[in-house]
């Protein structure tokens, strides 16, 4: 019966001081403000996104029509610039991404990896069309430029759903100040 007490008093205590390291941890990450920078970033971002989406759809809307090669050359580049600028914007978002709340954190992890794939695809589109010039309404090549505007159309989702988030949660984090002072 004593061992037994014993082993229930030892891992008592072993808990305790599991928890009590993992608190303080817990606590900094649930109360790192939110960083005014990335919320800045991810509003350039969701910019981009939205012009991303619609050089993508534009492309798509040539798939349906007899638009030459050329044309799709010409808006391949301007996915291309916007593909890199959003690059860009998601860099500078990874630069500052310790300094941001949970929630931008998150929102940076989740864009980064959808933009690389979108930023693959935009490639391998520009090497499709410049190996098959005469191909640009063959199925392959439309699932490429469809491929595109879905990725761009659930990038700026993702985005727009992570700022919507942010904000109603700076809104809770106002009503919750005020029951606290009211209270």
């Amino acid at each position: 019966m004593k061992n037994f007490r014993l082993i229930a008093s030892l891992a008592a205590v072993a808990l305790f001081v599991a928890g009590f390291l993992m608190v303080p941890a817990t606590m900094r990450a649930a109360d790192t403000p939110d960083s005014p920078e990335i919320t800045s970033l991810l509003l350039d971002a969701r910019t981009q996104a939205v012009d991303l989406r619609r050089a993508a759809e534009d492309m798509e809307t040539f798939t349906r029509g007899g638009e030459e090669w050329q044309s799709f050359a010409a808006k391949l580049d301007i996915l291309k610039e916007r593909v890199n600028a959003t690059g860009k914007l998601v860099a500078k978002m990874k630069d500052a991404e310790a300094h941001g709340a949970i929630w931008q954190q998150t929102a940076i992890r989740r864009v980064e990896p959808l933009l690389r794939e979108m930023a693959a695809n935009t490639d391998s589109t520009i090497r499709f069309l410049n190996a098959n010039k005469t191909k640009v309404h063959f199925p392959e090549f439309r699932d490429y430029v469809r491929t595109n505007a879905d990725m761009a159309v659930s990038l700026e989702s993702l985005v727009k759903n992570f700022l919507t988030y942010g904000e109603l949660k700076q809104k809770l984090d106002r009503l919750g100040n005020k029951l606290e002072i009211g209270g």
